[in-house]
């Protein structure tokens, strides 16, 4: 490589901060950014905007406007270049056809139809691929993906408030079912329904779905879509009067009880024999779901945790005491960031470090 590591950094981090803007609007696709550079200058840079629309590296191309530029130039890109024809031409072809001598990948891609293919086809051709690059960062840009594929389940997700005292409810009778329990503020609900609209699909259980009478659905943030809804009522306790049968948005049902589809609403039988996150999890993966959170209640949360099928936590930390209650679960993660939401914050915790297979 022509530049110093620092310098090559700077354009693979550019690439991996435009790949961000792709957020929600591209899975199941991975999010990818693409810089060109031609003598320590970018020169065009761009990233895959929409689920079938222009892959990153056709867009980095498609900027540049002096294509004379290009036999002399280093395309950074943050995911391997594909090799296969789907909804758009292979981007490795794109490349050798532009007849850019170098090109730096952050990180293979894990699809089966790529794996590999996309470097082999471009090194054939006599084009010089670093690759690897900035890997771990590459690799955290697209978890979600990466799970999804290696594991064949989604990045899940678990997320619930708790007040200061470790309580993320109160003992509730029947007489309080229908109204959550307050334990944040107004910003933090606005931010729980900003993080929805990157996610895929969200899930409650039986006594959440009961007690809470939830929509699950983004209605404090504007601009982005709904995830699905899921719920998980093995004995079809959930009454059918409930929000999450009003058929506003496409919503699925695990249970055990044999149950026909209706109001946009589908159940999906699970065998009683049968592990049942393994079988849940495995028809979401079909669904093409890469991500899912989870909003609880406590014992849908520690089966997850007990069962090590979470890889990120996002507790809403409260600024209240409850001193008697619902305890929150216990959990064995490492914190990576926490923001303050007024006098209420954000902690997100992961179960191990994220790195590639």
């Amino acid at each position: 490589m022509n530049y110093p590591f620092d310098v090559a950094s700077k354009y693979m981090m550019r690439a991996i901060e435009i790949a961000r803007l792709g957020m929600s609007r591209v899975a199941p696709n991975p999010m990818v950014g693409a810089v060109v550079v031609h003598q320590d200058k970018i020169i065009g840079e761009g990233f895959h905007q929409v689920y079938g629309g222009p892959h990153a590296e056709v867009n980095a191309i498609a900027a540049v406007k002096n294509r004379e530029l290009l036999s002399d130039s280093t395309i950074y890109v943050t995911l391997e270049p594909c090799a296969h024809y789907g909804k758009t031409p292979p981007c490795a072809e794109l490349i050798i056809k532009s007849q850019m001598p170098r090109v730096v990948v952050g990180i293979k891609d894990p699809f089966a139809k790529v794996k590999g293919r996309g470097i082999q086809m471009m090194k054939e051709a006599g084009v010089e691929v670093i690759e690897s690059f900035l890997e771990d960062r590459c690799y955290e840009l697209n978890r979600r993906f990466f799970t999804f594929h290696q594991y064949k389940r989604p990045y899940i997700i678990l997320k619930w408030a708790q007040t200061l005292d470790g309580y993320m409810d109160i003992d509730r009778t029947q007489e309080n079912y229908g109204q959550p329990t307050w334990i944040t503020n107004e910003l933090s609900k606005v931010a729980v329904h900003k993080t929805r609209i990157d996610e895929d699909a969200i899930m409650v259980g039986t006594q959440t779905a009961v007690k809470d009478n939830p929509s699950l659905t983004v209605r404090e943030w504007t601009k982005g879509r709904d995830p699905l809804r899921v719920l998980l009522d093995l004995n079809a306790r959930v009454p059918k009067e409930q929000k999450l049968f009003d058929g506003s948005i496409p919503t699925v049902i695990y249970t055990f009880v044999e149950t026909p589809p209706v109001n946009n609403t589908e159940f999906v039988v699970l065998d009683k024999d049968l592990p049942l996150w393994s079988q849940l999890l495995e028809d979401l993966h079909r669904r093409d779901i890469q991500s899912l959170i989870v909003e609880g209640g406590p014992a849908t949360l520690k089966s997850l945790i007990d069962q090590e099928l979470w890889d990120e936590a996002r507790v809403f930390l409260g600024h209240g005491f409850f001193q008697s209650g619902v305890k929150a679960p216990g959990f064995p993660g490492k914190m990576i960031s926490r923001d303050y939401l007024d006098n209420s914050s954000l902690i997100v915790f992961r179960r191990e470090e994220i790195k590639p297979l």
